[in-house]
């Protein structure tokens, strides 16, 4: 009875692709594209764990709220570390996403973007948060593979191409050809480790203690990969931890560019062992393709300029990087028959290498 009924909710259901990501979580409505873009922040009672807000409204109470409220988030290094609150915040974005529907108990299909170093445990909990939310079937994106068909990369030919997502907790690093992924990387320092970096900065030189939401302000106004045309200063506010009283102190871009050399080192690091571990033909399709930058992190003021000066190959940043993962599931949502390759699996049982694309049917033998 319930899968009639589930059948009969999924017709007037929406066809959703999610990128669960660390810092914001997208969605993507299949036909009509990104209509949710929110940070991936839930405001909870600390007795109760009731949900109090979700997505933006939480993020604007962090380091605000009374002690008997704290915000969190759910996602951390682009894995699930909070199962219950993270199914509460997906349940909210899926209800969102029906605000217009007729149906008030949507049942969708959704394709949810996952990092590629996952475990199988991790994997599930993704799928089990997704289907405990209200999904009726659901299917698992590598997120470089996803970031790749929403940026427009010709992944299916035999050619190759390459791509760096830099997310919140984590940056993948994927070669691709003829539909599959050749070799891939994933290392979970992103914007995250980034905005630390501001913070251990700000205490060691300044003895300044700010937060992560001015850590993420600085990093996006001032913050660089590579030497600007034009140095730029900016002001950081926090608490002086000599004093005890609020400070403020005006830092310059070479300060800042400086604190994230670190962060910026380990990724650029990375793309170079991927590219050494490509094989040769491929390597070739690059210098001609050129590598794409896709997530937050891709918008990093010289970060392009300084991967292709430590590459020698041509590295641009795709149109819209922020929603290159939701705009590529809700790809694989339209053509779904013929992209329907590029989904993962959970393993079927212990012994059982076999994987078979998780949606309504592998259930079955998951």
């Amino acid at each position: 009875m319930a899968s009639i009924v589930d059948r009969i909710l999924g017709l007037f259901s929406l066809d959703l692709g999610i990128d669960l990501g660390t810092a914001n979580t997208l969605v993507a409505v299949r036909g009509r594209g990104i209509v949710i873009n929110e940070p991936s922040w839930v405001a909870v009672d600390r007795k109760t764990r009731e949900v109090k807000a979700v997505g933006a409204e939480a993020k604007e109470v962090v380091g605000r709220t009374p002690s008997r409220i704290v915000a969190i988030r759910p996602l951390r290094d682009g894995v699930i570390s909070d199962f219950d609150i993270t199914e509460e915040m997906l349940h909210y974005f899926i209800e969102k996403a029906h605000e217009r529907s007729l149906i008030r108990v949507p049942r969708p299909r959704v394709v949810i973007g996952i990092p590629s170093g996952v475990t199988e445990v991790e994997k599930r909990a993704v799928y089990d948060a997704a289907r405990s939310a209200g999904a009726r079937e659901v299917y698992l994106i590598e997120e470089p593979m996803a970031a790749a068909i929403g940026a427009g990369l010709p992944i299916t030919e035999a050619q190759g191409s390459m791509i760096v997502d830099i997310g919140g907790g984590t940056t993948e690093v994927a070669v691709f050809s003829l539909g599959g992924i050749v070799i891939s990387r994933s290392i979970r320092v992103a914007g995250d480790e980034m905005d630390q970096d501001i913070i251990n900065y700000a205490r060691q030189k300044y003895n300044l203690l700010i937060g992560e939401r001015m850590a993420e302000r600085i990093k996006i106004s001032i913050g660089s990969a590579y030497p600007l045309q034009e140095e730029t200063t900016a002001k950081l506010r926090g608490r002086n931890l000599v004093s005890g009283l609020p400070e403020e102190v005006e830092v310059s871009s070479i300060e800042i560019r400086e604190a994230l050399s670190n962060s910026v080192n380990i990724i650029v690091e990375t793309i170079r062992s991927t590219l050494e571990e490509t094989p040769p033909e491929l390597v070739s399709d690059l210098i001609e393709t050129g590598i794409c930058l896709a997530g937050g992190g891709a918008m990093l003021q010289g970060l392009a300029e300084r991967i292709s000066n430590e590459t020698n190959i041509h590295t641009w940043v795709a149109s819209d990087p922020l929603s290159c993962v939701a705009q590529g599931a809700e790809q694989v949502l339209e053509a779904f028959d013929d992209l329907q390759q590029v989904l993962v699996g959970l393993e079927r049982n212990s012994t059982s290498q076999a994987t078979a694309p998780v949606g309504l049917d592998a259930r079955r033998v998951a």
